[in-house]
């Protein structure tokens, strides 16, 4: 499996992010076409759905394409940080070693736009990528703090996110006359802790906290009477995040009236929790322990982070479905912009992927 990493060294060097992916839609279509593997690209949306074997039913694994946007070395780029060049090739090393075989059933590899914003899944969804599908798989790199080299977890347990962006409305105000306007970075620092004083469960767990705030101008005498916030919430589960929301609505709406603004708000990219399938993530685990041994078996990993894989089971409930974690000493962490991970790892994953799904297909 050479290719795999040839793949990724590609995919690496030429990152796209959300819904702009089309050199890596065409890159991916390209190598289907000269597999002969049938395959479908969209006139509206990036991504490519793909497929082998035959039979009714169908068995699919979903691999994530777009980059990041973020600032690297000064400089604000695409940048796979989250590591989807590594799971596109994985998942392309799975479907070169499967596409020789005979299946029973079919296997659909779909590669996914926009996981980044939450809503990729939801466009491929549209697009039949869950048609007749009884078993859905992922596979990601997971960072050195859940899982060492030579690990992997059969499941990852994502939690749920939930992403809102605000806007007060004030009065400016000259720096010598402060009561007559409304002070925006008050209603900020207001909001921040009453953010703290948001309390769930021990039990389960949460966070919320602001991630973005811009107020103010160049003029150092102007109280600023607007500004803009945005805030992230997440909980392992999608009751407490939906609890959480509704204690943040509730405190915008007192602050708004404590400090005299206006505060307008949208909820955005709602990533649900995952729902963990017993059937893939059994397969899962015995494909890891028959290939690597019991030792480097993890049957689950609990992150707070999200993922719109789990959009999926969301819109077909009865969705058997697992995202494999791969362990390869992952630091300094997902996201980071000088995320690095020992590379040689890809093509054992991609043959451990092949195991997997190999199994699902042959399970009656």
């Amino acid at each position: 499996m050479t290719n795999v990493l040839n793949w990724f060294e590609h995919f690496h060097a030429h990152p796209e992010v959300s819904w702009k992916e089309v050199e890596t839609t065409k890159t991916i279509a390209d190598i289907l076409t000269s597999w002969q593997v049938r395959h479908a690209t969209f006139a509206d949306v990036t991504g490519v759905i793909a497929e082998i074997g035959d039979g009714d039913d169908v068995i699919a694994v979903r691999a994530d394409i777009d980059a990041l946007w973020q600032q690297v070395d000064g400089t604000f780029q695409a940048n796979h940080s989250c590591g989807h060049d590594a799971n596109i090739s994985m998942v392309l090393g799975a479907l070169d070693e499967l596409r020789h075989e005979t299946l029973s059933k079919r296997i659909r590899f779909i590669f996914q736009p926009a996981e980044e914003q939450g809503n990729g899944s939801l466009a491929m969804i549209q697009h039949g990528a869950l048609t007749g599908v009884s078993q859905l798989y992922g596979i990601h790199l997971r960072p050195l703090e859940e899982l060492q080299r030579g690990q992997y977890a059969a499941t990852i347990q994502h939690g749920a996110a939930f992403f809102l962006k605000g806007s007060i409305s004030g009065d400016d105000a000259h720096g010598a006359r402060p009561h007559q306007g409304q002070n925006a970075l008050d209603v900020i620092f207001t909001i921040q802790q009453m953010l703290k004083s948001i309390y769930l469960s021990p039990f389960e767990p949460h966070s919320i906290k602001l991630t973005g705030v811009q107020a103010g101008s160049d003029n150092l005498n102007i109280i600023p009477g607007n500004a803009t916030f945005s805030i992230d919430v997440r909980a392992q589960q999608n009751k407490e995040l939906l609890e959480l929301r509704d204690r943040v609505e509730t405190l915008l709406h007192q602050i708004a009236v404590l400090h005299g603004v206006t505060i307008d708000w949208e909820w955005q990219d709602f990533t649900p929790g995952a729902v963990i399938g017993e059937r893939s993530s059994r397969h899962a685990a015995e494909a890891i322990s028959e290939r690597f041994g019991e030792n480097a078996l993890v049957d689950r990993i609990i992150t707070s982070g999200s993922d719109d894989f789990h959009f999926y089971t969301v819109e077909q409930p009865g969705l058997d479905a697992t995202m494999i974690g791969i362990g390869a000493n992952l630091t300094p962490g997902l996201h980071h912009p000088h995320m690095t991970f020992e590379r040689d790892v890809l093509p054992e994953a991609a043959a451990l992927l092949a195991d997997t799904l190999r199994r699902a297909a042959n399970d009656n």
